[in-house]
């Protein structure tokens, strides 16, 4: 099944050429006819747009086409009501700060098709130069100089999105912070959150926890006080063996054994004949799963969210294609159980990225994922 029709991919030529040369007056005059549409920010479903303004080489028409109208309408017609947009500070803006003009572009196009099509948006701050959450040195935690920069982004975030409404755009300050101490991230927190209030009062700001957004540091996030627009934000991949089965960035890239779930993620007779370091690797993993295990995990940011008196968004989880079926499915369908339960807002990892998506690589759809996750529970 593609999800692109043969009619449509006949005017693609046509939509792109369109969508890059619409005016900055006219989006802005298309917000404001929109502003009374949108209530407060409240999500329930939704999905990630990754790999297009955030960890992709795309540039110029290749980066154009990644992402369309098209895709917003399939979208907004399987249910989800909001769209997480990643970006990377390299796509947006140039070393001296300056904004990329054509990246802009294409993320006011995006944000225009979710208000033609009645959904909301989270443009969240993925990679910043002086911050990847996955490389050993983060400047961002030591140089007050890219503190600055980084509150500077928002700034430029700001001066360029504050007129689409409240109710229909949030901003995340940034994704899976990965400081040593705790105290680093909450402090930033509180510097780029006054730096936006001062702009923007009644934005949504989405904010997450320390150290990959994990749901077991939830506890020292220090969330800033007496403001209900923040929709606070944990991302969920666990257990790791199973969601991340021989993805080649980590340690499990040359796992091959048997993984689990529901049940013992690795028995101890498969544990055994398993060859040092991936035995080492998996018996540090090795626990037993279930729905009540992977709800009894995101216990922390249920706590503060109650305590608060916030609304809590998971705002990345999900399972790589080479997982084996079954139990992939079962994972979703639990995690779909634990969020609807629970009043969690969700967005899967991810849209189409090859490894995660709800498309595959060839474009056709993961259709068993799409029925999970777009269903209502």
């Amino acid at each position: 099944m593609h999800y692109l029709k043969p009619s449509l991919l006949l005017l693609l030529p046509c939509t792109i050429l369109f969508c890059c040369n619409t005016s900055q007056e006219e989006v802005a005059t298309d917000r404001g006819t929109k502003e009374n549409e949108y209530a407060d920010f409240q999500i329930h479903k939704g999905t990630n747009i990754s790999h297009w303004l955030s960890q992709s080489e795309q540039r110029g028409e290749e980066r154009v086409q990644f992402f369309q109208q098209d895709d917003v309408e399939y979208l907004a017609g399987l249910g989800f009501d909001h769209l997480r947009f990643p970006v990377d500070e390299e796509q947006m803006f140039d070393e001296a700060g300056n904004k990329e003009a054509e990246a802009f572009q294409l993320l006011h196009n995006a944000l225009g098709w979710c208000q033609e099509n009645g959904l909301r948006a989270i443009v969240d701050l993925h990679i910043l130069r002086s911050h990847h959450f996955n490389e050993k040195e983060k400047p961002l935690w030591t140089d007050p100089t890219a503190q600055e920069k980084f509150i500077q982004l928002w700034q430029s975030f700001s001066e360029e999105l504050s007129e689409y409404p409240n109710g229909m755009l949030a901003y995340e300050l940034m994704n899976e912070p990965v400081a040593d101490d705790p105290a680093q991230w909450n402090q930033l927190v509180a510097k780029a959150f006054a730096a936006i209030r001062a702009l923007e009062p009644e934005r949504t700001i989405v904010i997450g926890s320390n150290r990959w957004q994990s749901a077991d540091t939830f506890d020292a996030l220090e969330v800033p006080e007496n403001d209900e627009n923040i929709l606070l934000s944990f991302h969920f991949y666990e257990p790791f063996l199973l969601t991340h089965y021989q993805a080649s960035w980590t340690d499990l890239a040359d796992y091959t054994g048997p993984v689990h779930y529901p049940g013992q993620i690795v028995t101890e007779e498969e544990l055994e004949a398993l060859a040092s370091p991936i035995k080492n690797m998996a018996e540090s993993r090795m626990r037993t799963y279930n729905q009540d295990t992977l709800e009894y995990m995101m216990r922390k940011p249920l706590r503060v969210a109650q305590e608060k008196g916030l609304p809590l968004y998971c705002g990345e989880w999900g399972v790589i294609e080479h997982a084996p079926d079954e139990a992939r499915q079962q994972w979703y369908r639990d995690m779909i159980h634990i969020f609807e339960k629970n009043n969690i807002a969700y967005a899967n990892w991810d849209y189409k990225s090859n490894s995660f998506g709800l498309i595959n690589s060839d474009e056709s759809v993961n259709d068993e994922l799409v029925q999970i996750i777009s269903s209502e529970k």
